[in-house]
């Protein structure tokens, strides 16, 4: 068989992800932008004119408040609430979207609480 049609034979068939695995793809991409476990996270999926519209449900770590004093305490810690939750949308899209090749349309997020942020422990090797 010639090298063309091995590759055309590789080729063959269906790849798919299935809405699970995207769930806790998104899941975990959402957990990374806002600081949590992506236990914590909800993703839910619908059709957008073909495209896969992505709705986020998630609490957001945040510094203990009394270690902010001022506006420059919020942008030290990566801006408000508003701000992180703006900029994770295209986080997420292009994370989710990049790492499954799905076509996501939008990425809607609804903050449903806040968590203190914790310092990670560093690693003993």
């Amino acid at each position: 068989m010639s090298e063309s049609a091995l590759a055309a034979r590789a080729l063959v068939g269906h790849n798919r992800v299935s809405t699970q695995a995207l769930t806790s793809l998104a899941q975990a991409a959402a957990a990374e932008q806002f600081g949590v476990r992506p236990g914590d996270v909800r993703a839910s999926w619908a059709d957008d004119a073909g495209l896969l519209a992505l709705s986020i449900v998630s609490p957001i770590a945040v510094p203990d408040l009394g270690e902010v004093s001022g506006p420059e305490d919020v942008e030290a810690a990566g801006g408000s609430v508003w701000e992180r939750a703006t900029a994770a949308k295209a986080a997420i899209l292009h994370r989710v979207s990049g790492l499954s090749g799905a076509q996501l349309s939008r990425v809607d997020i609804r903050i449903a609480g806040v968590r203190p942020r914790f310092a990670r422990k560093a690693r003993v090797a």
